[in-house]
């Protein structure tokens, strides 16, 4: 009985030994078929554009195709649940962001665990929102605007897309961390953010910069401030949130890469060399430049640790701002 225990023990332990060396084997030849990134989001915006001009150069130096599959809809749940439970043999890819930092905070369960069913690889880039609001309205600054806005307590209507977007969190943290009495009025969509602000149903809008960037520099819209840490290069002379007064009131917009959990490290490490060398082209940073998205590479643990201090940080303004869990 001994030995016939021993002998089970010793098959299931060559066994394991044999899977173990075979899936280094395979990370050890990564890749030898075509990649697909997963994006949760409809063909032709910021962040499928990003990801077509990284994955581009990025099959360059895998020897691989990679594949753009946008998956839209559902706050990108259904394109985070795709890659949750797909194969961890790093050939399947999520295109991460904000929202799968928001998530974790947004809704009272998830068909997966944002961070314990992901590795992400790298960050992307970070793209700017800003302040606007009408071309023809009596503010022209942010000073201006808040100090109007405390002289009329709850008479201010702040515009965003929908609630949970990135928009929207935006739009509390102005709320909150200027200390106004005002109303955030979601709308679902830019285009519909953008009737309410022309025709002063709203008075100023949070909205991510790219998408109404021609609508500013042809004088529909004004520019109160950008959110972002510095100025933005597309607009100079428009100055930060925190240089005019809303000192706490930094939020940027941003796009990574991740892969199912339990990848192999030597995996994630190679396909992060790929999109660090990507980034660094000159001719994918201009590309992405000309997208206003401000390339942003990483190391894997600084992708780790940015999408953990992204839950955090919008999990707290989701519980200040009271919003109901999905």
């Amino acid at each position: 009985m001994t030995s016939r225990r021993y002998f089970v023990s010793h098959v299931a332990a060559s066994v394991a030994l044999s899977l173990c060396t075979f899936s280094f084997a395979q990370a050890q030849n990564y890749p030898t078929k075509p990649l697909r990134i997963v994006v949760p989001f409809g063909a032709g915006g910021v962040a499928d554009l990003t990801a077509r001009t990284v994955a581009q150069k990025m099959s360059e130096g895998l020897g691989q195709s990679v594949v753009i599959d946008n998956r839209p809809g559902a706050g990108g749940i259904v394109a985070a649940e795709m890659v949750a439970k797909s194969e961890s043999d790093g050939y399947t890819l999520l295109l991460m962001s904000n929202a799968n930092a928001v998530s974790a905070g947004l809704f009272k369960t998830l068909p997966f665990d944002p961070v314990k069913d992901f590795t992400p690889v790298s960050l992307m880039g970070t793209f700017d929102l800003a302040i606007v609001t009408n071309g023809e309205s009596r503010f022209h600054s942010l000073p201006e605007l808040l100090t109007w806005a405390k002289a009329n307590p709850g008479k201010l209507n702040i515009g965003s897309i929908n609630i949970g977007s990135t928009q929207h969190l935006t739009a509390e943290l102005f709320k909150s961390a200027a200390s106004l009495d005002a109303q955030v009025v979601p709308f679902n969509g830019t285009p519909a953010v953008m009737t309410a602000l022309r025709g002063g149903q709203i008075d100023v809008a949070l909205e991510v910069l790219s998408p109404v960037l021609p609508q500013i520099k042809g004088g529909a819209l004004r520019a109160l401030a950008v959110t972002g840490q510095k100025r933005n290069a597309a607009l100079p002379q428009v100055p930060t949130a925190k240089e005019v007064g809303v000192p706490n009131l930094v939020s940027t917009s941003w796009n990574g890469l991740g892969v199912p959990a339990k990848t192999p490290q030597v995996v994630v490490d190679r396909l992060n060399k790929e999109v660090n060398a990507a980034l660094q082209n000159p001719a994918v940073r201009q590309k992405l430049l000309e997208l206003n998205v401000e390339p942003h590479p990483s190391t894997v643990v600084q992708a780790q640790e940015w999408l953990q201090n992204e839950i955090k940080r919008w999990g707290d303004v989701i519980q200040r701002a009271g919003i109901q869990k999905q």
